[in-house]
């Protein structure tokens, strides 16, 4: 306990060491406030455009392409991942093709599915799905491979169904693989989020950036930043616990 507790003070004592040392360097002239602001002029900055109402929608509208596209990527892939169980010729035919789509730069096809599906919400959520799609995929096939043949044989001897060896060992086996992709994909999923704000939008946190650096508002472009960077961590955090509470009661349940 009191090792957690010192990790946590040091954890909080160098943010608030770099916030200060950030404000007194600008207020000094150590770096140069037009291009790097300050802590102030930025809390300042967001509270105006929280005020307005600006900044919550931007949150809301970056927030729910990323988590509606992490979702159904996740999903998604991971019932393609588990389904290779059933033919392992189509498994081997389809890896080096995953392996491919993995390595291919989906972010290179943002303007693309910016003009196939404008710039609004639908194009951020297909972007953030392409960027998890895959991950989650390979992801669920590396835990179908790790299923223990002398358990697969013993069920078939007793009996058991392909259906229910597939519900009662594959899935189980594969599913810890699964949970621990999460974290994975959350970032990759906020990545094709704001990649396709930063390519067209008409709001987001990515497109308040651009918009902000368009006309040389650095401090808006910093509050764009900083509240991003605060979302990214909070969401991450959110699927590190999603994760471990998941991963106990699957071992508890197993």
């Amino acid at each position: 306990m009191k090792s957690k507790t010192f990790i946590q003070c040091w954890r909080w004592g160098l943010l608030l060491a770099l916030i200060l040392g950030w404000e007194a360097g600008s207020r000094l002239g150590i770096i140069d406030p037009f291009f790097f602001s300050s802590p102030t002029q930025i809390m300042k900055t967001a509270i105006v455009k929280w005020q307005s109402g600006q900044l919550p929608r931007d949150i809301a509208y970056t927030a729910s392409s990323t988590l509606l596209g992490f979702i159904t990527g996740t999903v998604v892939g991971s019932v393609i991942g588990l389904m290779f169980w059933f033919s392992k010729p189509v498994a081997l035919v389809a890896e080096p093709w995953l392996i491919v789509l993995n390595a291919l730069p989906k972010l290179a096809l943002a303007p693309v599915l910016v003009i196939l599906t404008g710039i609004g919400f639908t194009s951020k959520v297909i972007l953030a799905f392409l960027m998890t799609v895959v991950v989650a995929a390979m992801s669920a096939y590396g835990g179908v491979q790790t299923v223990d043949p002398a358990l697969h044989t013993l069920l078939t001897s007793l009996g058991a169904s392909r259906f229910q060896t597939f519900t009662r060992l594959v899935v189980p086996s594969a599913m810890p693989s699964i949970i621990t992709g999460l974290r994975v994909n959350i970032a990759l999923s906020m990545a094709g989020s704001i990649v396709g704000e930063f390519i067209a939008s008409d709001r987001g946190l990515g497109r308040m950036i651009v918009y902000a650096g368009t006309i040389f508002d650095l401090p808006l472009v910093w509050v764009g930043v900083v509240v991003l960077s605060i979302v990214s961590v909070l969401m991450y955090a959110g699927v590190v616990l999603l994760e471990k509470l998941l991963l106990h009661r699957w071992t508890a349940s197993r």
